[in-house]
C-alpha cells in the first residue's frame, strides 16, 4: 500500500511539472500584446490592444484569434499562413479597409468563423475569400454595390444572423444607395448588368471621340493641301509664259 502512495506522488509531481511546463510554453510563444489560454485548443485574446497590424508572432498551435476593437486597416497576403489550425477568426470592430487577395492562404480549409464587420470596407477582389468554407459576417461596412461585390456575396456563407445588416452605403445605381444588398439582389437586381451598360457606354463613348479626332484631322490635312495646291497654283500663274519667253527672244534677236 505504501509502495503505490509513492508511486501516486511520483506520478502527481511529474504531471504538476508537465502542465507547468505545457502553460509555460504558452506564455512564451504568446505575442507580448495578447493573452493566451487553452480552452480545448489555444485561445488568443488580442482584443481591444491598439494593435495598427495583424502580430506576426502568433502560435502555431493557435485555433481561436481574437483582433477585435483594435485599429486594424489592412488585411495583407497571407497573414495567416503559419496557422494551419486557426478556426475562429475575429476581426471585428477595426478601421480595415483593404483585404488583399491572398489574405486568408493557408487557412481557408481550417477556418470555420470570420467575421469582418463594423470595418471600413467598400469592395473586396473576389479571390480574397476563394475557397473559404467559413461563415463570415460583413455587416455594417460602408459597401459600394456593384457587379464585384454582388459576385463576392454569391459565393460566400454569409452568417445569417446579421446578413440583412449588409447595406450599400453607395451603388453603381444611386437608387439603391441605403437598401440591404441581400434585399436588392433577392429581387431580381443585376448590379453585373449595369457594368455592362456603363462599359459599353463608355467604349462607345471613347470610339465617338477618337472618330471625331479622325475626321478633325482628315478636315485639316484637306485643307491645309488645298492651301498649299492654291499657293502654288498662283506661284505658276506668277512665272512667265513660253509665249512671252519667245516674243522677248525675238526682240532681243531683231535689235542685235
Amino acid at each position: 500500500m505504501l509502495f503505490f502512495s509513492i508511486l501516486l506522488g511520483y506520478v502527481t509531481s511529474a504531471l504538476c511539472v508537465c502542465v507547468s511546463l505545457f502553460l509555460s510554453s504558452i506564455a512564451s510563444a504568446c505575442p507580448k500584446s495578447c493573452l493566451c489560454t487553452e480552452r480545448g485548443g489555444l485561445v488568443v485574446q488580442c482584443a481591444s490592444r491598439n494593435l495598427e497590424t495583424i502580430p506576426t508572432d502568433l502560435p502555431h498551435n493557435t485555433v481561436s484569434l481574437l483582433l477585435s476593437s483594435n485599429y486594424i486597416t489592412t488585411i495583407p497576403s497571407q497573414a495567416f499562413r503559419g496557422l494551419p489550425r486557426l478556426q475562429e477568426l475575429d476581426l471585428s470592430r477595426n478601421t480595415i479597409e483593404k483585404v488583399d487577395a491572398g489574405a486568408f492562404q493557408g487557412v481557408s480549409e481550417s477556418l470555420r468563423t470570420l467575421d469582418l464587420s463594423h470595418n471600413r470596407l467598400r469592395s473586396v477582389p473576389k479571390e480574397a475569400f476563394a475557397r473559404l468554407r467559413a461563415t463570415i459576417g460583413l455587416a455594417n461596412n460602408p459597401w459600394h454595390c456593384e457587379c464585384t461585390l454582388q459576385e463576392v456575396l454569391r459565393e460566400l456563407r454569409l452568417d445569417p444572423e446579421t446578413a440583412s445588416e449588409i447595406s450599400c452605403r453607395t451603388a453603381i445605381q444611386e437608387e439603391y444607395a441605403g437598401r440591404p444588398v441581400i434585399q436588392v439582389l433577392d429581387s431580381g437586381i443585376n448590379f453585373c448588368n449595369f457594368h455592362h451598360k456603363t462599359t459599353d457606354v463608355a467604349m462607345f463613348v471613347t470610339m465617338f471621340g477618337w472618330f471625331t479626332m479622325v475626321i478633325a484631322y482628315v478636315i485639316y490635312y484637306v485643307r491645309h493641301n488645298q492651301e498649299d495646291a492654291r499657293r502654288h497654283l498662283e506661284y505658276l500663274k506668277s512665272l512667265p509664259s513660253s509665249s512671252q519667253i519667245s516674243k522677248d527672244f525675238d526682240t532681243i534677236s531683231t535689235v542685235l
